[in-house]
């Protein structure tokens, strides 16, 4: 019986180690693919933001402040990566909160479309919140080389727009194989009786 329950335990180990290579080497997968521009993945100059669709992809089934904590992890990591201002941690840490807020069950089938839509609106949403920091920033500090504020406007429309399509469009690719994996790490680790 010992030999059972030793077993176990270290069939959990492995999958839980499993679970953090597999989980951190798409976050790494994810940064490596953002300054790539194969054709097919750019848009009047606009890329699809990987980061974001994993935020998403984690924060659907999670909690609030476990998609909040991701999109202030991998915002800073893409802060990192482009430059702190402006920042992507805030727009991140709103999209990994509006995810979460979202009940799935109740208001979306999960489906390539349903993804799809709310990788699309969180784009523009981050987007957004790019936008608004920069439009901040030429409000209050003169002599910021950013352009006037109708020309932010005009290229945030541009922007926003183009990386929704984007993002929407490569969502599933990134989504679906996480999403199985991490549904059955939580079957193989979940006490028996609360099996989801």
């Amino acid at each position: 019986m010992t030999a059972t329950v030793t077993t176990s335990l270290n069939k959990l180990k492995r999958y839980r180690w499993l679970n953090v290579a597999i989980t951190l080497g798409s976050v790494w997968g994810c940064m490596m693919l953002l300054p790539v521009r194969p054709p097919g993945m750019e848009l009047l100059g606009v890329g699809p933001s990987w980061l974001l669709i994993w935020v998403v992809a984690w924060s659907i089934n999670r909690n609030v402040v476990d998609g909040a904590i991701a999109g202030l992890i991998l915002g800073f990591l893409q802060d990192a990566m482009t430059g702190p201002y402006p920042t992507h941690a805030i727009g991140l840490v709103i999209v990994g909160m509006l995810t979460a807020r979202i009940q799935k069950q109740r208001f979306i089938q999960e489906d390539f479309v349903s993804i799809s839509m709310i990788v699309f609106g969180m784009a523009v949403v981050a987007q957004t919140a790019m936008a608004l920091q920069i439009t901040a920033q030429r409000l209050i500090q003169v002599g910021v080389s950013y352009p006037q504020l109708p020309e932010i406007w005009l290229q945030h429309q541009r922007i926003a727009l183009s990386s929704a399509i984007l993002s929407s469009l490569w969502a599933p690719a990134l989504y679906y194989p996480l999403n199985r994996w991490w549904r059955h790490y939580t079957r193989v680790v979940a006490p028996p009786g609360n099996t989801p």
